[in-house]
């Protein structure tokens, strides 16, 4: 998984990475901030998401739409804000790679100069509307806001969900996000990653010649808030537009990269994701009482939560899934997986590695994990590091993981059950509360 690159560091703090691959004559440029929304404050959420919108609205030297000058030269582009970075990245033939690396410099370093009232006010719209549809209008869709809002207190930088609220979202002002502009974009806290068909060292020159410039920015120091804890099960509702009920459960996990992270993506995979994973034989094949399961660990830069998910056939109800999710849970702690099912979980990882290396660029692609890697752990080397995490999980190693954090007492439980059918939620629930 050695993925070949010279690191350099610009004098304003820009980390740029170059990786030559001259099999075909594209070229992949890809920036990330290290800013997500839990770099945001109670009553300011939803700033990081906003400004990926505000990137595209034109800079100073280039004062209209980012999208029609690349696509005419061919290029894809695109960009996606989480709770821990923000990146955008640009695909370009070999000879627009100027014209990208122009375009991205003017955005990071002249963008506030072109950041007018009427473009602000333009796309805080534009993100509403998008909460509207992907949150509130889709079926389940509340259901994020609700779970981050209970696994994690109301001082915690992921209490709350990348969209933001509505509320923090309608009394932004202009300057409030102007002044979390330049705290967050700029040289100091980027990494500027080109993979494809480059000349390393006239590369190298190109990314000077426009990035060199511009000033670095304040220094950004890490979030530590306090570590999160469940002491108890909790149990809330959701009303929804929905035809079948469904029920998440969900646990407080490791951090990414952190011990005991790997081990609880495997055993996600052994407990909810493809039909050969225990819960999906047992409840959508065998006993056929559900019609779609589900499992990720979701690992985070500072904490991590690990969650199953089951939607409820027809006739059957939301208690016989959450049984059969802890009983299947207890089995994997108490007698930890078959050889072949620790084989095949490693295979995936693998086969997950390989895949997203397929293409230089795009998510997921060579340049954007080589940003993942420099960014999270200053080391954009760390892929057969990464790997072996998956490759050194053992039987036991696993047992002892899921024991330690999938405690049936230390949960949260979600229903999301049909309007006016509160009847159907696990015993014992509260409504949720989503802002």
């Amino acid at each position: 998984m050695n993925i070949p690159f010279t690191k350099h560091t610009l004098a304003n703090g820009l980390d740029v990475l170059l990786h030559e691959d001259r099999d075909c004559p594209i070229v992949a440029v890809n920036v990330w901030y290290h800013v997500g929304s839990k770099n945001e404050q109670p009553g300011r959420t939803g700033f990081a998401h906003l400004f990926e919108h505000l990137m595209f609205e034109g800079s100073e030297h280039h004062d209209k739409g980012y999208f029609p000058p690349l696509q005419g030269a061919g290029a894809s582009l695109n960009g996606s804000t989480n709770a821990d970075r923000t990146n955008y990245w640009e695909v370009v033939p070999s000879n627009a790679l100027e014209l990208a690396l122009w375009m991205e410099s003017d955005r990071m370093g002249f963008l506030l100069p072109a950041l007018t009232d009427a473009k602000f006010t333009n796309q805080r719209d534009v993100v509403l509307n998008e909460r509207r549809q992907n949150y509130e209008n889709r079926p389940y869709g509340l259901a994020p806001m609700a779970m981050v809002a209970a696994l994690f207190p109301p001082d915690h930088p992921y209490h709350w969900t990348t969209i933001g609220d509505v509320a923090d979202l309608r009394a932004a002002k202009l300057d409030d996000v102007r002044q979390f502009f330049s705290t967050y974009y700029h040289p100091a806290n980027a990494s500027l990653a080109l993979a494809g068909d480059i000349d390393s060292a006239e590369a190298l020159e190109l990314v000077r010649a426009y990035f060199d410039d511009l000033p670095p920015g304040p220094r950004v120091g890490p979030v530590t808030p306090a570590n999160p804890t469940l002491s108890s099960e909790t149990r809330l509702l959701l009303e929804d537009r929905v035809e079948l009920p469904r029920v998440y459960v969900s646990w407080l996990t490791p951090p990414m990269f952190a011990d005991g992270d790997a081990d609880l993506d495997l055993a996600a995979d052994m407990l909810a994701n493809g039909k050969t994973s225990r819960l999906y034989r047992r409840l959508v094949f065998e006993q056929q009482i559900a019609t779609d399961v589900s499992a990720a660990q979701n690992s985070r830069e500072i904490a991590g939560f690990l969650q199953l998910a089951a939607t409820a056939a027809p006739g059957h109800a939301l208690s016989e899934l959450e049984r059969a999710m802890v009983e299947e849970v207890a089995r994997l702690a108490e007698e930890g997986p078959t050889d072949d099912e620790l084989e095949r979980a490693r295979v995936q990882a693998e086969t997950q590695f390989a895949f997203r290396l397929q293409t230089v660029g795009g998510f997921g692609g060579k340049s954007d994990q080589l940003n993942a890697y420099n960014t999270f752990v200053g080391d954009p080397a760390f892929f057969d590091r990464d790997l072996a995490r998956y490759q050194e999980a053992t039987r036991d190693s696993l047992m002892d993981r899921v024991r330690r954090f999938l405690n049936h007492n230390r949960r949260v439980a979600l229903s999301v059950v049909p309007r006016g059918r509160v009847d159907l939620a696990l015993a014992g629930s509260a409504g949720a509360v989503v802002s």
